[in-house]
């Protein structure tokens, strides 16, 4: 399905000024007591894999990650194709051509032995995989096979059964049973208005972890989520064993609205907006723009404070959607990035976080930095962490 490329050829793979954090296989996240630098790879590093795109060499691509000081990497594990068949070829329906996350056609996969195969490289290389989803779509629709709480549990554990058959369980950091729960876009098996603040929303979550927690007891598990956080105080996140927040600069109130991006998946005419107005709009009131990003990361502290829980962050800080296109820069990106990673790590409630959501190789603006990535991970690795309930 790809071919490899060659590349870092004896050269030595430089650690950060920093030193990771040390992190036991069977920790728990409450028991972290120095931040983990963590990336995205979502379902880019096994869609990703032709010539150029990228993740067609695993090897390079993870000696690049810990060059860069990173300690764990988020990727999706395909849950439903691997309880419905995780040997065959999976042909997927693209989300999007205006991103460069995945891929931007059709593309078929397998998934196994593909994912233990980039956990043992991992291993290998002493990083840490969060394991989530984005219930990509086949021609099929298998992910709509989701009815009830319990399948989605079951899609986990059996997920959770083969990596385990494998002995690599120990590698994993946790599971994030949805990418952005409940937007429909990635859980269109929901009913429509489903909301985290419902009834139906904690019921749903409880159950699902159970069922993940009943075989699997020593492993931390959450759902994700990007929307909802003005209700945080109407939210039952007892069930969850930390939270992971997406925040960024961008969800703040008016910002994209005035930019004219409006996450245009197959249309171009957002990111020509981009190109015209986003760095422009953020320059010209950049203190409040920074004070928005500032004040939505002290409100995710606060409910960490409050619930007792600890925080991961995966996607962050900056802009949505971005990627290396003609005008579009990523100086400004990296400095509001910068002040993401500092205003969090300061909170001590988060046990990982990002850099930023464009932490990959096909991302060149952001990968080929090597010296911002590693003072950004100095940075999280630095801070101190208390997960105790505070309010």
């Amino acid at each position: 399905m790809a071919g490899s490329v060659a590349g870092l050829a004896g050269a030595a793979i430089k650690p950060s000024g920093q030193a990771s954090p040390a992190l036991s296989r069977d920790a728990r996240l409450q028991k972290i007591q120095r931040p983990l630098a963590i990336t995205m790879w979502d379902f880019s590093w096994l869609e990703r894999r032709w010539p150029g795109a990228g993740y067609e060499d695993w090897d390079v691509a993870l000696d690049g990650l810990v060059l860069r000081g990173y300690d764990a990497v988020r990727i999706d594990a395909y849950p439903h194709f691997i309880a419905a068949n995780p040997n065959a070829a999976w042909e997927l329906i693209p989300c999007w051509s205006t991103q460069d996350w995945g891929s931007p056609a059709k593309n078929i996969v397998q998934v196994q032995p593909a994912l233990n195969q980039f956990i043992r490289k991992c291993a290998d290389r002493n990083l840490r995989v969060g394991l989530s989803t984005w219930f990509r779509h086949d021609p099929d629709q298998t992910l709509m096979r989701i009815h009830t709480p319990e399948d989605h549990g079951r899609l986990w554990k059996v997920t959770l059964d083969s990596i385990a058959h494998d002995d690599l369980l120990p590698y994993i950091l946790y599971v994030d049973l949805c990418n952005e729960w409940p937007l429909d876009v990635w859980a269109p098996f929901l009913p429509q208005g489903f909301k985290r603040t419902s009834a139906q929303n904690t019921d749903w979550m409880r159950r699902a972890i159970q069922v993940v927690r009943s075989a699997y007891p020593n492993l931390d598990s959450t759902f994700s989520q990007t929307s909802e956080y003005k209700s945080w105080k109407q939210q039952d996140v007892r069930m969850l064993d930390f939270m992971e927040p997406h925040i960024w600069m961008a969800q703040a109130a008016g910002y994209y609205d005035e930019v004219g991006y409006h996450y245009e998946r197959f249309d171009p005419a957002g990111y020509n907006n981009l190109v015209n107005n986003a760095k422009r709009i953020y320059m010209q009131r950049r203190e409040y723009w920074d004070g928005q990003l500032m004040e939505r990361i002290e409100m995710c502290a606060e409910w960490s404070r409050t619930s007792g829980k600890p925080l991961i962050t995966t996607e962050c800080w900056s802009l949505v959607d971005y990627k290396d296109w003609p005008l579009l820069e990523w100086d400004w990106l990296k400095q509001l990035c910068e002040l993401g990673v500092r205003t969090a790590a300061a909170t001590g409630r988060w046990v990982a976080m990002a850099t930023s959501n464009f932490n990959g190789p096909q991302f060149a603006g952001m990968w080929r930095d090597v010296d911002w990535h590693r003072r950004m991970t100095d940075m999280i690795h630095s801070a101190s962490v208390n997960t105790a309930k505070t309010a």
